[in-house]
């Protein structure tokens, strides 16, 4: 009776493609060097032979698994779907692999924090997730370092990337003004969050810079079902805005449904609206949202270097702003257009 055939090892590629066994150790190793020559030869032995290397044997040997966590919140925001595909090739591409974890009111941050522990993954990415004191230690502790996505926390040693919010906030709050509005409002993003406190703070500088007064500020909380009801509740005031500041575009597009299809107003004839984040659905003909542009592919190439920096022991924890422009499209009402 014919048993499992013998696996084909490493030597048995040397020995066919007429190398070191070293030699096909760094063929099979991301960043190791190796003529095109010598790849060629080994791939091609490979090939012939059906071997794969062995990823577990080697992270014992190396001490590295080569996986990095992604824990997000979730990915009802068009936003994090983007950010994340982006993430997984950025790092696909420089050999790492990826375990994504969503941390959300079944799976708390701890647990899922603690989980990536037990896979021993060599980093950790968090995308709007927030870290306790306790869980950085054990992070730390276990010399795994933790870069924040679209997330700022105080605490030194937690790296993070984030767009400049505060920024954005006044250049999005700037250009409603200048536009000639004056009775504007904002739908907040959530208040726990730096992003939406972030926000906010810009939005109350412009407002503060023009003389002008908010009509009302609302915590969307980031969620379309709340940001209905905050869009409702604000204009069911008799002093109703003229232009709306949403902190997200996943927030806007719920107040842009609310004016057009239930209150029968027209964006931007009666209202004007902007967004943040230039998700893909904001340049989608049925919504045209002007908006200000996380640029995410910038966030996310800061993110892997930062990340793969601290992996090899290449520089300490960094807090890096991105700043991102505004794209005008049809949601805001101009003078002219008065």
């Amino acid at each position: 009776m014919n048993g499992t055939p013998p696996r084909v090892t490493a030597v048995d590629v040397a020995r066919l493609a007429g190398v070191s066994q070293s030699a096909v150790s760094r063929v099979f190793t991301p960043g190791a060097s190796a003529s095109p020559r010598t790849v060629e030869k080994v791939r091609a032995a490979a090939k012939a032979l059906g071997y794969r290397p062995n990823v577990l044997a080697r992270s014992l040997i190396t001490g590295r698994t080569r996986i990095i966590g992604l824990v997000v919140a979730y990915l009802e925001n068009q936003f994090y779907p983007v950010a994340l595909e982006l993430l997984s090739h950025a790092l696909q591409d420089r050999g790492y692999h990826i375990l994504v974890f969503m941390a959300n009111s079944t799976r708390r941050v701890p647990e899922v924090v603690e989980e990536l522990l037990d896979y021993q993954v060599d980093g950790i990415i968090t995308a709007s997730v927030a870290m306790s004191s306790e869980l950085t230690a054990r992070c730390e502790a276990a010399g795994i370092p933790v870069v924040l996505f679209n997330r700022g926390q105080e605490d030194p040693r937690l790296s993070e990337v984030t767009s400049d919010n505060v920024a954005g906030g006044r250049l999005a709050t700037g250009h409603l003004i200048a536009a000639g509005h004056r009775r504007i409002a904002h739908l907040m993003g959530w208040q726990g969050s730096s992003t939406g406190r972030d926000r906010a703070v810009g939005f109350r500088q412009a407002m503060d810079a023009a003389g002008l007064v908010p009509v009302s500020m609302i915590d969307g909380q980031y969620q379309r079902e709340t940001a209905l009801a905050a869009a409702r509740e604000m204009f069911a005031r008799p002093d109703r805005p003229e232009a709306v500041f949403a902190a997200s575009d996943h927030m806007a597009f719920a107040l842009l449904d609310v004016l057009r299809h239930e209150l029968g107003l027209s964006v931007p004839g009666d209202v004007s609206v902007i967004g943040f984040d230039d998700v893909p659905l904001a340049s989608w003909p049925v919504y045209d949202l002007t908006t200000i542009r996380q640029p995410v592919q910038d966030m996310v190439a800061m993110t892997v270097d930062l990340l793969l920096r601290q992996i090899e022991g290449a520089g300490p924890p960094r807090k890096l702003r991105v700043t991102g422009p505004l794209v005008s499209r049809s949601t805001v009402r101009h003078k002219d257009q008065n």
